[in-house]
């Protein structure tokens, strides 16, 4: 059963906003098919109250899989100008626990927890209005609610939007795009498939990135500001080919939910304390480890063959959320966790070094 907007009654000169501290509870009311692989799914409160995000945020998902669940974090595709609702778009992924629970199970009238919106790709406040927005498989997404953002604002731009793609049937919104690009004239559009399988025809040029085909595709490139998102090995190419062709660092913005967790090594400064070591205990795994005060605890998790679900890994997404039973933690986290879970005694292994010994409920 869907959820009917039309029937929450506001007051006069009043309007309900979620709010991201507080509010938990989406509800599908629609699921499309994008491509053979890929759906959107759009959710609503069930209270009716209004979205406020920006264009390039995303949600960090709680799904009813499994014992705990899992979560996920997905950009949101859709744009914030239309604010009783907002889509997520997911591709199926072989294999993928959740992408594939998705596909098979959401449908319009079930609920899920979020929490958002959170993130920080959004476009640059007094920034240049000459965008590349350069995307690659499912990293389309945030891009695309860039694009629907400036549609619907009628804002002045001059974007080339810029998507890769395995054949041209993978190429998500493509018709929507098409359509976008006949009303706005600032945008110019360049898909790239490396084969075109099951197209009979195609217009264009099919490959991987690469600095040839970025001089022939964006000549001035190194005066725009580029925003990219998709896989780890197509951003790699993207951020050297940009540094090549002469993109300053300021102008390129990357999104990415698969940071790898890295020790730094720890500078050696004279009088500096010596770093201390705690005893971390995993209650339901059993385990024990001796933890570094100048290691986060997702750190010598993963060293230590502790099972921790993760993705960002700074403190953003918060996929690894744990409850901290007893000990305290030194934790800089970036959104990823509400005031009221750390008050309950959650906690994010991702950005927290121990302060004392500590049981963990992992």
């Amino acid at each position: 059963m869907g959820i009917d907007l039309t029937s929450v009654q506001l007051a006069p000169g009043s309007r309900p906003f979620w709010d991201p501290e507080t509010d938990e509870t989406l509800v599908c009311i629609d699921v499309d098919q994008e491509t053979h692989d890929v759906k959107s799914f759009t959710f609503a409160s069930p209270e009716g109250k209004q979205f406020q995000f920006e264009a390039g945020q995303y949600f960090l998902f709680d799904f009813p899989t499994g014992a705990e669940g899992e979560a996920r974090c997905y950009s949101i595709s859709s744009s914030p100008q239309r604010t009783n609702t907002f889509t997520v778009t997911v591709k199926r992924v072989p294999g993928g626990r959740i992408s594939n629970w998705l596909h098979d199970n959401m449908a319009p009238g079930m609920s899920v927890k979020g929490q958002g919106p959170l993130g920080h790709f959004t476009r640059p406040k007094n920034g240049s209005n000459k965008l590349l927005l350069l995307s690659g498989g499912s990293g389309i997404t945030p891009v695309m609610s860039i694009t629907r953002d400036l549609a619907d604002r009628y804002e002045a731009a001059d974007i080339v939007f810029l998507h890769a793609a395995r054949t041209p049937s993978d190429l998500i919104f493509r018709h929507d795009l098409s359509g976008l690009a006949t009303r706005m004239k600032g945008l110019r559009l360049q898909f790239l498939p490396e084969s075109t399988v099951g197209e009979k025809s195609w217009p264009g040029l099919t490959g991987r990135i690469s600095p040839e085909f970025f001089r022939l595709a964006v000549p001035d490139i190194s005066e725009r500001v580029v925003m990219c998102c998709g896989p780890a090995p197509f951003m790699s190419a993207a951020r050297s080919i940009c540094e090549q062709l002469g993109v300053p660092p300021c102008n390129y913005i990357e999104e990415s939910f698969d940071a790898a967790v890295i020790d730094e090594p720890v500078a050696i400064v004279e009088n500096q304390p010596a770093a201390k070591f705690y005893q971390v205990e995993f209650s339901k795994q059993k385990k024990n480890l001796e933890v570094s005060s100048a290691q986060t605890v997702l750190a010598a998790a993963k060293k230590g063959s502790v099972r921790l679900p993760s993705s960002c890994s700074n403190g953003v997404c918060g996929t690894c959320k744990s409850k901290l039973v007893s000990g305290s933690v030194e934790m800089n986290h970036n959104g990823g966790i509400r005031q009221r879970e750390i008050d309950a005694g959650f906690f994010l292994p991702c950005c927290s070094k121990p302060l004392s010994d500590l049981v963990i409920d992992r």
